[in-house]
């Protein structure tokens, strides 16, 4: 039996978000192998929910690449490839370096004591191994760099590839000992960017994304969850 309807489009969206999460976690776990359909009722009975947000997270999820939807057949676990997400993540390092190099020399006093804000909080969501909260966070602190850079466009295009990534960039949180070495990469970030140097933050901030992406490949491996290479399968 399902869950009530949400209430408003908020309430929808907020439930969505949260299965769209669970189901990133089950995907990445190996629950639904390459090839597995996704039946909308079944998600909907197990995340007691009705078919709206279950066809809302299904479809954030296929705008990421995790999950096709397919005409007659639904919804179907995607088969990954390590090209795929290395030429993906290889895109965005490029532009959020250019983000944390011009959000060095242009993010106002208050908008880097908000950054610092962020990575404090994030500070205690990665000692308290809450990927959840270290996930959000994270986000934040990403986006505040975006509109550090006062360039409207730069940051648009940065949150749609985000937005393209995102369940990637939580995945690859899972990742025994990411964590840590993701909140120390951004210890760096921060160290360059509170000391002016904006080539230094640039160099971090890919060396960031670039590791995020070897975390992911690592993590998928270690489920079978991966392919090496586009080229099909003998």
């Amino acid at each position: 039996m399902t869950g009530a309807q949400p209430a408003n489009d908020a309430s929808v969206d907020l439930l969505s978000d949260r299965i769209r999460n669970a189901l990133t976690d089950a995907l990445a776990n190996g629950e639904f192998k390459p090839g597995a359909a996704l039946d909308e009722q079944a998600l909907a009975d197990r995340y007691g929910a009705s078919r709206t947000p279950v066809r809302e997270a299904l479809r954030q999820l296929a705008v990421a690449g995790l999950v096709e939807l397919r005409p007659r057949r639904g919804a179907v676990v995607a088969r990954i490839t390590i090209d795929r997400i290395m030429e993906m993540f290889e895109c965005t390092a490029e532009i959020e370096a250019l983000c944390a190099r011009l959000a060095t020399h242009r993010m106002t006093p208050i908008e880097r004591s908000n950054l610092l804000r962020i990575h404090g909080q994030a500070n205690e969501a990665a000692r308290s191994a809450d990927v959840d909260r270290y996930d959000a966070l994270n986000r934040q602190f990403h986006e505040a760099l975006y509109y550090g850079t006062h360039n409207q466009f730069l940051a648009e295009q940065a949150m749609t590839i985000r937005e393209r990534l995102g369940a990637y960039r939580r995945t690859q949180l899972r990742q025994v000992g990411r964590l840590g070495r993701s909140i120390g990469e951004h210890d760096e970030l921060v160290l360059a960017i509170s000391r002016g140097d904006g080539e230094d933050a640039a160099k971090w901030m890919r060396a960031h994304l670039l590791n995020a992406s070897s975390a992911l490949i690592e993590f998928f491996e270690d489920g079978r969850q991966i392919a090496a290479s586009d080229s099909p399968a003998p």
